[in-house]
Protein backbone atom coordinates (compact mmCIF):
# COMPACT_ATOMS: atom_id res chain seq x y z
CA UNK A 1 0.00 0.00 0.00
CA UNK A 2 1.12 3.61 -1.20
CA UNK A 3 2.03 5.92 1.59
CA UNK A 4 0.25 8.83 2.57
CA UNK A 5 1.03 12.08 3.37
CA UNK A 6 -1.70 14.25 5.50
CA UNK A 7 -1.28 18.31 5.04
CA UNK A 8 -3.39 20.87 6.63
CA UNK A 9 -2.60 24.26 7.98
CA UNK A 10 -4.32 23.87 11.52
CA UNK A 11 -2.73 20.68 13.50
CA UNK A 12 -5.92 19.48 14.23
CA UNK A 13 -7.43 19.15 11.28
CA UNK A 14 -4.24 17.22 10.21
CA UNK A 15 -4.71 14.79 13.08
CA UNK A 16 -8.36 14.16 12.93
CA UNK A 17 -7.70 13.03 8.75
CA UNK A 18 -5.03 10.91 10.35
CA UNK A 19 -6.78 9.27 13.01
CA UNK A 20 -9.41 8.49 10.24
CA UNK A 21 -7.05 7.41 7.70
CA UNK A 22 -5.31 5.26 10.19
CA UNK A 23 -8.36 3.83 11.64
CA UNK A 24 -9.22 2.68 7.91
CA UNK A 25 -5.65 0.73 7.52
CA UNK A 26 -4.01 3.60 5.53
CA UNK A 27 -0.47 3.61 6.51
CA UNK A 28 0.09 7.79 7.18
CA UNK A 29 4.00 8.55 7.05
CA UNK A 30 4.08 11.93 8.01
CA UNK A 31 1.75 14.80 9.33
CA UNK A 32 2.20 18.38 8.11
CA UNK A 33 1.36 22.16 8.59
CA UNK A 34 3.16 23.71 5.52
CA UNK A 35 3.49 23.07 2.01
CA UNK A 36 7.54 22.97 2.76
CA UNK A 37 7.06 20.19 4.90
CA UNK A 38 5.04 18.07 2.78
CA UNK A 39 7.23 19.13 -0.12
CA UNK A 40 9.92 17.30 1.85
CA UNK A 41 8.34 13.98 3.11
CA UNK A 42 7.24 13.80 -0.60
CA UNK A 43 10.78 14.21 -1.96
CA UNK A 44 11.90 11.46 0.83
CA UNK A 45 8.86 9.33 0.34
CA UNK A 46 9.42 9.13 -3.88
CA UNK A 47 6.20 8.14 -4.46
CA UNK A 48 2.39 7.99 -2.90
CA UNK A 49 -0.63 10.26 -2.38
CA UNK A 50 -0.59 13.92 -0.84
CA UNK A 51 -3.99 14.60 1.31
CA UNK A 52 -4.40 18.12 2.00
CA UNK A 53 -5.92 21.45 2.42
CA UNK A 54 -6.00 24.21 -0.18
CA UNK A 55 -4.07 26.57 2.08
CA UNK A 56 -1.34 26.65 4.04
CA UNK A 57 1.18 29.59 5.90
CA UNK A 58 3.60 29.32 2.78
CA UNK A 59 1.75 28.80 -0.11
CA UNK A 60 -1.32 27.07 -1.72
CA UNK A 61 -2.63 23.99 -3.18
CA UNK A 62 -1.19 24.52 -7.01
CA UNK A 63 2.35 25.44 -5.51
CA UNK A 64 2.69 22.41 -3.54
CA UNK A 65 1.14 20.25 -6.73
CA UNK A 66 3.46 22.43 -8.64
CA UNK A 67 6.40 20.97 -6.37
CA UNK A 68 5.73 17.45 -5.79
CA UNK A 69 7.73 14.26 -7.02
CA UNK A 70 6.31 12.67 -10.76
CA UNK A 71 5.37 9.70 -8.54
CA UNK A 72 3.30 11.26 -5.57
CA UNK A 73 -0.59 11.79 -6.19
CA UNK A 74 -2.90 14.90 -4.42
CA UNK A 75 -6.16 14.62 -2.91
CA UNK A 76 -7.62 18.03 -2.04
CA UNK A 77 -10.03 18.47 0.51
CA UNK A 78 -11.54 22.32 0.57
CA UNK A 79 -14.28 24.00 -0.42
CA UNK A 80 -15.80 23.96 -3.75
CA UNK A 81 -15.45 27.41 -4.16
CA UNK A 82 -11.57 27.47 -3.78
CA UNK A 83 -10.80 25.08 -6.63
CA UNK A 84 -13.91 24.57 -8.70
CA UNK A 85 -12.96 24.60 -12.61
CA UNK A 86 -9.02 25.61 -11.90
CA UNK A 87 -7.47 22.65 -10.00
CA UNK A 88 -5.09 20.85 -11.77
CA UNK A 89 -6.06 17.93 -14.49
CA UNK A 90 -4.53 15.08 -12.54
CA UNK A 91 -5.53 16.60 -8.78
CA UNK A 92 -8.38 14.93 -7.24
CA UNK A 93 -10.90 17.53 -5.22
CA UNK A 94 -13.37 16.32 -2.41
CA UNK A 95 -15.53 19.14 -1.42
CA UNK A 96 -16.34 19.87 2.16
CA UNK A 97 -18.29 19.43 4.53
CA UNK A 98 -15.80 15.48 4.00
CA UNK A 99 -17.69 12.39 4.17
CA UNK A 100 -15.53 9.95 6.12
CA UNK A 101 -16.66 7.36 3.39
CA UNK A 102 -16.12 10.03 -0.03
CA UNK A 103 -12.65 10.17 1.80
CA UNK A 104 -11.84 6.79 2.01
CA UNK A 105 -13.29 5.22 -1.20
CA UNK A 106 -11.39 8.19 -2.96
CA UNK A 107 -7.95 7.24 -1.47
CA UNK A 108 -8.74 3.71 -2.22
CA UNK A 109 -9.09 4.34 -5.61
CA UNK A 110 -5.78 6.81 -5.75
CA UNK A 111 -4.08 3.72 -4.44
CA UNK A 112 -5.07 1.45 -6.77
CA UNK A 113 -4.56 3.63 -9.86
CA UNK A 114 -0.79 4.14 -8.05
CA UNK A 115 -0.71 0.27 -8.07
CA UNK A 116 -1.46 -0.11 -11.64
CA UNK A 117 1.38 2.46 -12.56
CA UNK A 118 4.14 0.70 -10.41
CA UNK A 119 2.95 -2.56 -11.91
CA UNK A 120 2.87 -0.69 -15.63
CA UNK A 121 6.75 0.80 -14.89
CA UNK A 122 7.71 -2.49 -13.64
CA UNK A 123 6.31 -4.37 -16.97
CA UNK A 124 8.31 -1.19 -19.26
CA UNK A 125 11.64 -3.58 -20.62
CA UNK A 126 14.42 -1.62 -19.75
CA UNK A 127 16.37 0.19 -21.95
CA UNK A 128 20.10 -0.70 -21.93
CA UNK A 129 23.01 1.91 -22.86
CA UNK A 130 25.41 2.04 -26.19
CA UNK A 131 28.12 0.15 -23.98
CA UNK A 132 25.95 -2.58 -22.48
CA UNK A 133 24.20 -3.23 -25.86
CA UNK A 134 27.86 -3.38 -27.12
CA UNK A 135 29.24 -5.89 -24.49
CA UNK A 136 26.33 -8.17 -24.95
CA UNK A 137 27.46 -7.96 -28.89
CA UNK A 138 30.26 -8.93 -28.07
CA UNK A 139 29.64 -12.12 -25.71
CA UNK A 140 27.47 -13.23 -28.45
CA UNK A 141 30.06 -13.07 -31.06
CA UNK A 142 32.05 -14.86 -28.77
CA UNK A 143 29.79 -17.74 -28.03
CA UNK A 144 29.47 -18.10 -31.82
CA UNK A 145 32.94 -18.33 -33.13
CA UNK A 146 34.07 -20.43 -29.81
CA UNK A 147 30.87 -22.73 -29.74
CA UNK A 148 29.95 -22.30 -33.50
CA UNK A 149 26.46 -20.89 -32.06
CA UNK A 150 24.11 -19.50 -34.28
CA UNK A 151 23.54 -15.89 -33.25
CA UNK A 152 20.03 -17.12 -31.74
CA UNK A 153 21.43 -19.86 -30.30
CA UNK A 154 24.01 -17.88 -28.37
CA UNK A 155 21.48 -15.57 -27.33
CA UNK A 156 19.01 -18.11 -25.69
CA UNK A 157 22.28 -19.34 -24.07
CA UNK A 158 22.89 -16.01 -22.59
CA UNK A 159 19.45 -15.05 -21.53
CA UNK A 160 19.53 -18.86 -19.94
CA UNK A 161 22.41 -18.16 -18.04
CA UNK A 162 21.30 -15.12 -16.85
CA UNK A 163 18.10 -16.75 -15.83
CA UNK A 164 19.88 -19.48 -14.09
CA UNK A 165 22.62 -17.29 -12.19
CA UNK A 166 20.00 -14.51 -11.14
CA UNK A 167 21.72 -11.94 -13.00
CA UNK A 168 21.18 -9.85 -15.88
CA UNK A 169 22.08 -9.86 -19.11
CA UNK A 170 25.16 -7.52 -19.04
CA UNK A 171 26.73 -9.18 -15.60
CA UNK A 172 26.14 -12.41 -17.47
CA UNK A 173 27.87 -11.33 -20.87
CA UNK A 174 30.35 -9.88 -18.66
CA UNK A 175 30.96 -13.08 -16.74
CA UNK A 176 31.29 -14.81 -19.89
CA UNK A 177 34.05 -12.67 -21.41
CA UNK A 178 35.84 -12.82 -18.38
CA UNK A 179 35.86 -16.88 -18.27
CA UNK A 180 36.49 -16.68 -22.06
CA UNK A 181 39.21 -14.17 -22.11
CA UNK A 182 41.43 -15.49 -19.56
Amino acid sequence: MANVIVAFSKPEDAKNIRNILAKNGFSVASVCTSGAQAINSADELGSGIVVCGARFADMVYEELYDCLPPGVRMLLVASPGLWNGRAPEDVVCLGLPLKVHDLISTLEMMMESLVRRRRKQRLKPLERSREEQELIKQAKELLMDRNHMTEADAHRYLQKCSMDSGTNMVETAQMIMSLINR
